[in-house]
């Protein structure tokens, strides 16, 4: 059982600078879990910690039961994948994949036998006798795959190890990454600052600021249900929109823009979850595939916003609007492309009230 437990584990540089702060979850036996954040935030810092690349500086780090706090890296039963591939350039392909367990001293028929299968699964047979200098990004980044595999480890790590590839490539990539994962059923860490590959291949996602641990769940929960505002913004392409206002009670639950707007009268399900004591300054979240030019069949209540188009950008079968309304600016809307408006021009928008969310202006916290 390959599971991976991390317990208030943090990394703080020359007694000051804290990379990593108080990071406490579990990677589950053959799950795929994603890190994801923005640069700087600490996710790589963890991923090293878990190889063994980067020393503790507080807390507990367990593979498969055992603590390896101060294990070597080679005694850790991990592979790790990393961005620059870190293949030799005077070896073979077959002699890069077969090159760790040669230095573990394995036999040459086992060797053998591995290399070829990983070759056979990643399908790079007639790569073999190839030295890297002679293979594309994507055929690099199969070898160093090849290479993790042979080693049949209890926890494989990636490190960001699609940026270096173009955008065709690394979906082509993910879809490869997350075959392999079903078919070794092997636990599995991936470090990206791209949320679309977190959303698209992780069991579940964890997502960093700072150094901290902001929200562990699956994608979809992560998607529907934030805990914060900088998760919602961090996760979603494009990404959320944020209206600054305030709450007041007149009856019913009622959200005003900072200056002059219309008056959103907000779902009896939302003002529930809110509770009733629950006023002041806010910040009102929207997806851009929740507001509308005109009325969908199948939603319920909408709410009418005014709006200036600025910018239309076609990207293929759907359009994104980006508008501005009262002292919001910035915002953004997903249509279907037959339906563009003029830039320039006022239009009415259709806000879905029932996909609403509220942030507490101070704390940033979901309500």
């Amino acid at each position: 059982m390959a599971e991976v437990k991390l317990d208030s584990v943090s990394k703080v540089y020359e007694g000051k600078v804290t990379a990593v702060r108080e990071v406490t979850t579990t990677i589950r036996d053959q799950e795929f879990v994603v890190l994801v954040g923005p640069s700087g935030c600490g996710k790589s810092t963890v991923l090293r910690m878990i190889a063994g690349l980067e020393e503790i500086s507080g807390g507990t780090i367990s593979i498969d039961g055992r603590v390896v706090n101060d294990v070597a890296p080679k005694d850790r039963d991990i592979a790790m994948v990393f961005q620059n591939y870190a293949l030799y350039p005077h070896m073979s392909v077959y002699e890069n994949m077969a090159f760790g367990l040669k230095l573990r001293k394995y036999p040459k028929a086992e060797i053998d036998q591995r290399v070829r299968e990983a070759a056979k699964i990643l399908g790079i047979e007639s790569y073999l006798d190839r030295k890297p200098k002679a293979l594309s990004g994507g055929q690099r980044q199969r070898v160093a795959l090849g290479r993790a595999i042979v080693r049949q480890p209890k926890v494989f790590l990636f490190d960001e190890p699609l940026s270096n590839l173009d955008a065709n490539l690394r979906v082509q990539m993910r879809t490869e990454i997350s075959r392999l994962h079903h078919r070794l059923k092997t636990t599995m860490i991936y470090v990206t600052h791209d949320q679309i590959e977190a959303m698209s291949m992780g069991d579940r996602i964890v997502v960093m600021r700072d150094g901290v641990v902001q929200q562990v769940d699956a994608p979809l929960a992560i998607y529907h249900r934030p805990v914060n505002k900088f998760v919602a913004g961090f996760i979603g392409s494009p990404t959320m929109n944020f209206i600054p206002g305030s709450l007041s009670r007149n009856g019913a639950l009622a959200f005003t823009q900072t200056t002059a707007w219309t008056h959103l009268t907000l779902p009896s399900e939302l003002a529930a979850r809110v509770g009733q004591g629950q006023h002041g300054n806010v910040t009102l979240g929207i997806r851009p595939e929740h507001i509308y030019l005109h009325p969908p069949s199948g939603v319920g209540a909408l709410a009418t916003v005014p709006a200036t188009v600025e910018v239309v950008e076609p990207v293929g079968n759907e359009i994104f609007i980006y508008f501005s309304s009262g002292s919001a600016s910035h915002l953004v809307a997903r249509i279907a492309s037959e339906q563009a408006p003029e830039v320039g021009k006022p239009c009415e928008l259709l806000f879905d009230l029932s996909r609403i969310h509220l942030f507490d202006a101070a704390t940033e916290q979901a309500l």
